[in-house]
């Protein structure tokens, strides 16, 4: 039971003398949800693909809940279920008939097709639209019911491969809801996303994949923490005030970054509420009109950029290594 359900060991993929991945190392735990970040042509796309046994790896090897992709690949597709960025739904019928021809593809038992057609329509909120035909179906039904599809089977592995892309905030909040359940109840999912604000709020693990390698892995806030610093936010009520503040003496507010729209400068600061004491102190000493303070955390997209900007020759590394 301690062994992953996903295990990646350095898998390596070229298309004629491009090297798409060099050297990749995953392991994804049971009910887990990993993310995989990175820019287009990090490799995401041919990691999916040779995990949901599309495509053949040059090197390394990769397993899904023990049977390994290349030589047992009947094996890992009756684990897995993938389910791609846009919805693979028959517009023609009803939401109910796509589940029950799902369902017969899958060999389900006869006596079983309609109580899992039933179940899924339940768990994902389309009873009442189980007999429309899926043409009349918003976008965030027509994922929901997509992923009830990739579930007939009750897969080990989902892999959801940008599975919000299109949405609405609304759908997508509601597709969140619905894959922290899966994970809850035993699921294990991989995630590709392009949103950063999905892997913060949805993964357990993270991994960033650039230029074919995984440049970092761990938790949001692991990761977030090898952002240098908090930065320190200050806004003005008028030009002149703003003009004036970056000769206040606080450490770093002279080059501070401006947001003149706003009236604002932010600067990196080690000791933020110290920073924003003296800010305060000095302003109100000089008259300067300050309209208010806040600490800017670090963001999963300040990471993003600072990991893939840059990365030739960088090799795998750990978080602590990786910014270094």
């Amino acid at each position: 039971m301690n062994d992953p359900m996903i295990a990646v060991r350095g898998l390596g993929k070229s298309y004629g003398r491009t090297a798409v991945l060099r050297g990749v190392d995953l392991e994804v735990r049971r009910g887990e949800i990993f993310a995989l970040l990175g820019p287009n042509g990090a490799g995401k796309t041919t990691t999916v693909n040779i995990l949901t046994t599309l495509v053949r790896p040059d090197a390394g090897t990769a397993t899904i809940a023990g049977a390994d992709v290349v030589a047992q690949p009947a094996a890992v597709r009756r684990s897995i279920a993938l389910t791609g960025q846009y919805a693979s739904v028959d517009e023609f019928q009803t939401g109910e008939e796509n589940l029950v021809m799902m369902a017969d593809l899958a060999h389900l038992p006869r006596r079983d097709v309609h109580r899992r057609a039933q179940e899924l329509l339940d768990r994902f909120d389309l009873t009442d639209a189980a007999r429309r035909q899926v043409g009349t179906y918003s976008g965030g039904m027509r994922r929901r019911l997509d992923l009830a599809i990739s579930l007939v089977a009750d897969p080990d592995v989902l892999v959801l491969d940008e599975p919000t892309t299109g949405l609405d905030p609304a759908s997508r909040a509601q597709l969140w809801e619905v894959v922290r359940g899966l994970a809850a109840d035993g699921t294990t999912i991989l995630l590709t996303t392009q949103y950063l604000e999905e892997a913060d709020r949805l993964a357990d693990t993270i991994a960033v994949l650039a230029e074919g390698r995984i440049a970092a892995r761990g938790t949001a806030a692991e990761l977030k923490a090898l952002v240098a610093g908090d930065h320190v936010r200050v806004s003005f009520d008028d030009a002149a005030s703003l003009a004036a503040a970056r000769g206040l003496g606080v450490p770093g507010l002279d080059q501070a970054e401006e947001d003149a729209k706003a009236l604002a400068l932010t600067f990196p600061s080690p000791e933020p509420v110290r920073a924003i004491r003296d800010v305060l102190d000095r302003a109100e000493s000089r008259g300067l009109a300050v309209a208010g303070v806040s600490v800017v955390k670090p963001t999963l997209d300040d990471v993003f950029l600072a990991l893939t900007s840059g990365t030739t020759d960088r090799s795998t590394r750990t978080p602590e290594e990786a910014l270094r």
